[in-house]
């Protein structure tokens, strides 16, 4: 099923069940938002007031993980999609009431904060605070040979060999993509994903470059 498609049927389900849990209605807006890319936040969400950045990066976590293929390993959790915040975490709660209750294929989300290197390996998706910048080179080779995919709004993100990095162009929250990094982890993104990317680096011949 189309991307576009897949995310109209999920607001469709989620505005039928209203009044849901803010978490999920939160989730619905912001499938509108990846998929069109095109409504400032202060529009988007005037319902319910403007969302915080790592309101938006949250869900976008969680997004990530459906277009996403991972080779299974023997680190690979089979009770639980483990979405990792290493470092000082911006989110709060957000991210746990974003992926409360949500699964991927049969395998529920789980938030969890790290502070340790070797914790790394159990990572579904690993997102880098700002305040481990010092730490990154580490922290992203520890990731690569654990075929994690990773995420952070740190600058020059991808130049360092990240994965995902955020941006913020004209108050909208997009993301950059460097798909060669991914497919040397052995992390396969999705088309979908990459046609909804602000850039797209390390990508075959008619990518959103």
């Amino acid at each position: 099923m189309r991307l576009a498609t897949r995310l109209a049927c999920v607001k469709h389900r989620t505005n039928a069940a209203l009044p849901a849990a803010r978490g999920r209605f939160f989730v619905a807006r912001v499938f509108v938002l990846f998929a069109s890319l095109t409504l400032p936040l202060s529009l988007t969400y005037a319902q319910r007031g403007k969302p915080t950045q790592y309101d938006i990066e949250a869900v976008y976590l969680y997004q990530f993980g459906r277009f996403v293929q991972w080779p299974d390993g023997p680190n690979v959790a089979q009770d639980a999609f483990p979405i990792c915040v290493v470092g000082r975490d911006p989110f709060g709660r957000s991210l746990d009431s974003t992926i409360a209750g949500e699964k991927i294929g049969n395998v529920p989300l789980r938030a969890e904060r790290i502070d340790d290197l070797n914790d790394v390996k159990h990572c579904r998706i690993l997102y880098i605070s700002a305040s481990e910048e010092s730490n990154l080179d580490a922290l992203l080779a520890k990731a690569s040979s654990s075929s994690v995919l990773t995420v952070s709004d740190l600058p020059d993100f991808e130049s360092h060999g990240g994965m995902i990095q955020f941006i913020v162009e004209d108050n909208r929250v997009r993301f950059e993509i460097n798909v060669a990094v991914a497919q040397k982890s052995g992390l396969k993104i999705s088309s979908q994903l990459l046609k909804v990317a602000a850039a797209v680096r390390g990508a075959p011949a008619g990518a959103n470059q």
